[in-house]
């Protein structure tokens, strides 16, 4: 499993995908169309994103690979205009960074 990971890792879910024998690279810095493109998203079966100041980057990404799960993994609201992006949102108060490695990687 290759995930593209977008923002700050504060609860280790990077590591525990690794652990699980996914494959993450993450952007340093803004997601946009060349960091993305570099990360490897057209290959990506996950995008992952932790910083919703970053929402734009998911419709990029969806762009670049309309097939893989796109998965924002934070506490805050997504604005509206990627609701329609096909998202799969946790908060992380109520799912750990085991758990949803756990289930991405099932």
């Amino acid at each position: 499993m290759n995930v593209v990971f977008a923002g700050p890792d504060e609860d280790g879910l990077g590591d525990a995908l690794r652990d699980r024998g996914a494959e993450v690279t993450h952007i340093d810095g803004i997601a946009n169309r060349p960091a993305l493109e570099e990360a490897g998203i057209h290959d990506a079966d996950v995008f992952l994103l932790t910083d919703v100041g970053q929402a734009t980057s998911v419709v990029v990404a969806r762009d670049l690979n309309p097939e893989m799960r796109v998965v924002a993994y934070t506490g805050e609201s997504l604005p509206e205009f990627v609701s329609g992006q096909r998202v799969v949102a946790v908060d992380p108060a109520l799912l750990d960074a085991e758990a949803v490695a756990d289930e991405l990687t099932a």
